[in-house]
């Protein structure tokens, strides 16, 4: 922030490279980071793995993915599952977020900046 956007009741301070290091190898950090892995890395390769599930399906079973069901075929209905699945991952993202993340990122930004 330049000297001319500050307003009289900013107090922020701009942390140094050295306080980002020393952040960084902080147990605060260590513990937002694994909050963050906590649901990112399972969630990740649960989702490739249904994508896989859905390619491999679709490539050899194709005779089952044209069957019909419901009005439409089961690759259809497996096709408009992964966006399904996509925005439902998203919304448990920003729940899960919210309540660990953020809080906690916030508390890492209030002390880097004051």
């Amino acid at each position: 922030m330049s000297d001319s956007t500050k307003t009289a009741g900013d107090t922020r301070r701009e942390p140094t490279s050295e306080d980002f290091i020393a952040m960084q190898k902080s147990p605060q950090f260590q513990k937002l980071r694994k909050t963050y892995r906590q649901f990112t890395f399972p969630v990740s390769v649960a989702f490739f793995v249904w994508y896989i599930f859905y390619v491999l399906v679709a490539t050899y079973l194709p005779d089952q993915m044209a069957q019909p069901f419901w009005g439409l075929n089961v690759g259809l209905w497996l096709g408009l599952a992964q966006f399904a699945t996509t925005f439902l991952i998203t919304w448990a993202y920003v729940v899960y977020a919210n309540k660990n993340i953020e809080p906690q990122a916030a508390a890492i930004r209030q002390e880097m900046e004051g």
